[in-house]
């Protein structure tokens, strides 16, 4: 995915088609852990392992670093057209921040022995992913104006 430089007044910004894409294959992704851990726990721990550093490296770098948009950059934008629709950086590296949670709470119900609970947060994973590839909502975008205006903090007071 690539990204448009910073304007003053502005986030970078991707093409909106790219953040889709990584829905699309984390969905996927997340199908494979729920079906797996039916017959193997190891097998699952070891893919929501896998996404969880997914999700972590999408959160830290952003989509241009994200392993799925670098997948979509390098083989799937070529074959498209100029986006015509654009979205900003930082809520989907919270998303993906959200994601990394819903993963490693997936790994560790299943390392600890519950495969509901493992099961579970990945079904919220799940949900998450499937919403933004099938219908362009995307719940950590969404949750992101809210949590952006708790994290910024006042000026201290000028000493007296």
């Amino acid at each position: 995915m690539t990204t448009s430089p910073n304007t003053p007044d502005s986030a970078p910004r991707v093409d909106v088609r790219g953040p889709r894409f990584v829905a699309w294959v984390t969905t996927g992704v997340l199908v494979l852990v729920l079906v797996s851990a039916a017959f193997s726990v190891l097998a699952a721990e070891i893919l929501i392992g896998l996404q969880a550093v997914v999700f972590a490296i999408g959160a830290l770098g952003g989509p241009a670093k994200h392993p799925y948009g670098r997948i979509y950059a390098a083989f799937v934008a070529p074959r498209l057209g100029p986006p015509t629709e654009t979205e900003p950086v930082p809520p989907l590296r919270f998303a993906q921040l959200l994601g990394f949670v819903f993963a490693a709470l997936s790994l560790l119900g299943f390392a600890l022995g519950s495969s509901i609970v493992g099961a579970v947060f990945a079904g919220f994973a799940l949900f998450a992913a499937f919403l933004n590839a099938a219908f362009g909502i995307c719940l950590g975008c969404q949750i992101y104006p809210l949590v952006a205006r708790f994290r910024r903090t006042e000026p201290a007071p000028a000493p007296n």
